[in-house]
């Protein structure tokens, strides 16, 4: 490989697929010879640099298309840490994957590395199966971030929502089955789960598409004035009706009308809410005109319809007229998967609203978000993403998570089972006591920790070795804490309850 830039030109067969394009930005010789020869030898084409400023300039040239980087950290211009600060801040170059080596690899490096959005990070000398596994994973997974991208696309496009969950991917086939009907839809879910973008969804793919879609908040709406809201009312009905007014069905005429809330709703207004689906007739408040309209009712409820059925709170017969066909919405709990994709979606959506530029989200916060238990479900994820947008530098950290209200101070631990069994297998009469020693003879005799003392708990000991740990590795990082907070995969608020908990005093050890 040439000391300068240069791409190896490779004879392609017609029709053939183009072989991905690796860059190797470093500025010894033998290192990219070496790269180059292992990297061919699995079929890639290769691009070399020697220095930072001559791998900018390739990625700047829309004639070179590269799908991978891999940098050295010490360049004669630059370092290549540096290099990929650029190269994040770059609408064009943002989103390449990099993996980052080095002969001189520090805690720091790899640290800042990562933050940086590198994909790897490992020292020289280079091991030929490591390099082609690394060059491997970081290429695929590059290739399914684009077509996830795509995807989400497609169904932002059609249903303005994401998802590849199978919960999701089942809510989009009910959708399209029953968008073209006439079908009456009652859409079940938690609150914050997207019940009103499933009822748009079902009207933009529906014949009625092209007619108005009309919503109405059930609960919002004074119990006085609902039937006012739905049917409309002549001039002089009541106190304050000064003028006549044309109700939400009406409004809604060739199109949907949109329920929300329904289990809000009173059970004198229910009754004519009936009449009007069963019919399509209603009346004006002070009225006597029937009114024929042709609407398409969709409802939703975060409650449990049937419950209030069987409790006389809601009808039987208006129940059975709005479910002909149910959905019910997954939680947010039920599609963790989802949650990286919605994060991102929600990101790139608020910067388009506040005109500045998406900051990238790195891969230990999407992990904080997916082990959070989101009880306000998607809506609570939006308002997390868009207060770190606003938090954040020029791309999302741990720092700038908000603490999860709904978190204990050690979230990590899966429940409580282990203190549970430790509290099952020793009484309060027993626990810390010494044991016999050991010959003693005694049924069940244990040998004494080695030092004396009295043996530990497996809590005990599980606390002493956690807390161990985080002092070594604030101790590692110069006690900062975001950094000993991503190398343990915890939020910096959790650390910061940990470090209290047991008391850990800066410069101890």
């Amino acid at each position: 490989m040439p000391d300068a830039i240069a791409l190896l030109q490779v004879p392609a067969l017609p029709g053939a697929p183009v072989p991905p394009t690796v860059l190797v930005v470093d500025d010894e010789k033998n290192i990219r010879r070496t790269l180059q020869l292992v990297l061919e030898g699995d079929g890639y084409r290769v691009l070399g640099a020697e220095t930072a400023s001559q791998a900018l300039a390739v990625l700047a040239n829309p004639e070179t298309p590269v799908d991978l980087a891999v940098f050295d950290v010490q360049l004669p211009d630059m370092s290549g840490l540096e290099a990929l600060a650029k190269i994040r801040t770059d609408e064009a170059t943002r989103d390449l994957p990099i993996i980052v080596i080095s002969g001189h690899a520090t805690v720091d490096d790899a640290v800042q590395a990562i933050k940086l959005g590198a994909s790897d990070f490992f020292e020289k000398p280079l091991a030929r199966e490591r390099v082609l596994v690394s060059v491997r994973n970081v290429i695929h997974a590059a290739k399914a971030h684009r077509e996830l991208a795509r995807v989400t696309e497609q169904q932002l496009q059609r249903y303005e929502m994401i998802g590849r969950t199978a919960a999701m991917q089942r809510i989009f086939h009910e959708i399209e089955r029953v968008a073209p009907t006439k079908a009456s839809v009652l859409i079940t879910g938690e609150s914050g789960t997207g019940k009103e973008l499933i009822a748009r969804a079902t009207h933009r793919l529906s014949p009625r598409s092209d007619g108005p879609f009309v919503k109405v908040n059930c609960a919002a709406i004074p119990r006085e004035l609902i039937e006012s809201e739905l049917f409309g009312h002549e001039r002089g009905a009541f106190t304050g009706a000064l003028l006549r007014r044309r109700g939400l069905f009406e409004q809604a005429h060739g199109g949907t009308l949109f329920l929300d809330e329904i289990g809000d709703m009173d059970l004198v207004a229910q009754a004519k809410v009936l009449r009007a689906v069963q019919s399509g007739e209603i009346s004006r408040l002070g009225s006597e005109h029937v009114i024929h309209v042709d609407v398409r009712v969709l409802a939703a409820t975060n409650k449990d319809l049937p419950k209030a059925v069987e409790l006389g709170a809601f009808r039987e017969d208006l129940y059975f007229r709005l479910a002909v066909f149910p959905i019910r919405c997954p939680t947010l709990r039920e599609r963790i998967e989802d949650i990286p994709v919605l994060a991102n979606a929600f990101m790139q959506q608020f910067a388009q609203e506040n005109g500045i530029r998406p900051k990238p989200i790195d891969d230990s916060v999407l992990q904080a978000l997916s082990a959070r238990k989101w009880p306000g479900n998607v809506r609570e994820l939006k308002n997390v993403v868009e207060r770190s947008a606003i938090l954040s530098g020029e791309h999302v950290t741990i720092a700038d998570l908000p603490e999860d209200p709904h978190a204990s101070p050690f979230e990590e631990e899966v429940d409580g089972g282990d203190d549970a069994l430790d509290d099952a297998m020793t009484s309060e009469s027993t626990r810390g006591s010494v044991p016999p020693p050991a010959g003693s003879g005694a049924p069940g005799s244990v040998p004494p920790p080695p030092g004396g003392g009295r043996h530990l708990t497996l809590r005990e000991h599980r606390e002493k070795s956690e807390r161990n740990y985080i002092v070594e590795t604030l101790k590692l990082t110069g006690w900062n804490i975001s950094r000993t907070a991503i190398i343990l995969g915890v939020e910096r608020t959790n650390l910061h309850k940990k470090i209290r908990a047991y008391e850990i005093k800066r410069g101890e050890g």
